[in-house]
């Protein structure tokens, strides 16, 4: 541990550009616990820290701009993939959504404290047309607060992190060891966290082939297009006489709701494991819904399929 702390003392730079950087990418990497203890450092005079914010600040930058530049060039397929992949629950995409859609390129700023978000507003910001300039601009002031603010408070409490990390390098093995369990701890919670929420929204789906066929027929079920402002401003198409509600506008009660007592619902997104449209369907069951079934694929799978499609 006494190794590991002059390590850090001697390359504080480079592992706050390599941590940095791999946060921003979405790795399990404790960043923010990096900048505080650089902070700390900084405070001593062991570090420059003109040296430590550029490289948290490069790190940033070009973390969120290779998301960025996927997020344009792909659009929202690869968001819901970034989230497939991710520890985080599958609603990432929603929040991301959400966010972006309320403050614009301030997000990326709020969206660094968030877990979960911020590596998906990045993408987002790129499938929704946010210029190149634009988003370095925004990408740069955000990186800057958020260095800031660890920084900060590594300098604050300089005095109780020295104490601390005094303590580590005397507990050697011990203290690498509780480092790891709790490193393993948090990925534990993350992953049971993930699998109690696919629990929830496990439910019968309902296939392309089946709701066409069901269209066609005397009894057609109601279509409810559950996405948000930023995934119909990515994609504008929608399944031919399907309602737009989001699922906000669901869960609240919506005046302008159709009645769905005793009627057939089929909701569709554009999200991870039809999570949005699969708790939007949840909704619809308590309030009377003879059956409410979330469309497998989602609108991608309706497109691909060759179905007619028409514009929000």
């Amino acid at each position: 541990m006494a190794q590991l702390m002059s390590l850090l003392v001697q390359n504080a730079i480079a592992i706050v550009f390599a941590a940095s950087f791999a946060a921003r990418l979405g790795l399990p990497v404790p960043a923010a616990a990096v900048l505080v203890v650089s902070g700390a450092l900084l405070a001593a005079g062991n570090v420059s820290v003109a040296g430590v914010v550029l490289a948290a600040v490069l790190a940033n930058v070009l973390g969120d701009g290779a998301w960025f530049y996927a997020g344009r060039r792909f659009g929202y397929r690869f968001m819901r993939l970034l989230c497939r992949v991710s520890l985080s629950p599958d609603s990432c995409v929603r929040r991301g959504e959400s966010l972006i859609g309320r403050w614009g390129g301030l997000s990326l700023v709020a969206a660094k404290f968030v877990p979960g978000v911020s590596v998906v507003a990045p993408p987002m910001a790129g499938a929704l047309g946010m210029s190149v300039w634009r988003f370095i601009g925004f990408d740069i002031g955000a990186a800057l607060v958020w260095t800031g603010v660890f920084l900060g408070l590594g300098w604050i409490f300089r005095d109780q992190i020295q104490e601390v990390l005094a303590m580590l390098a005397q507990a050697g093995g011990i203290a690498t060891l509780a480092l790891v369990v709790v490193l393993a701890a948090t990925l534990a919670v993350r992953y049971w966290r993930r699998r109690m929420f696919m629990r929830l929204t496990g439910m019968p789906r309902i296939s392309v082939d089946e709701l066409h066929e069901l269209l066609a027929s005397e009894a057609p079920p109601l279509v409810i297009d559950v996405r948000g402002e930023a995934g119909v401003q990515v994609d504008p198409r929608r399944i031919p006489g399907a309602l737009p509600y989001t699922l906000k506008a669901l869960q609240q009660r919506h005046p302008e709701l159709p009645l769905v007592g005793g009627r057939d619902v089929v909701l569709y997104c554009n999200c991870p494991n039809e999570v949005s449209a699969a708790l939007a369907a949840r909704v619809l069951l308590a309030r009377g819904a003879r059956r409410a079934l979330p469309l497998t694929g989602g609108l991608d799978a309706w497109v691909a399929s060759g179905r007619p499609t028409s514009l929000h």
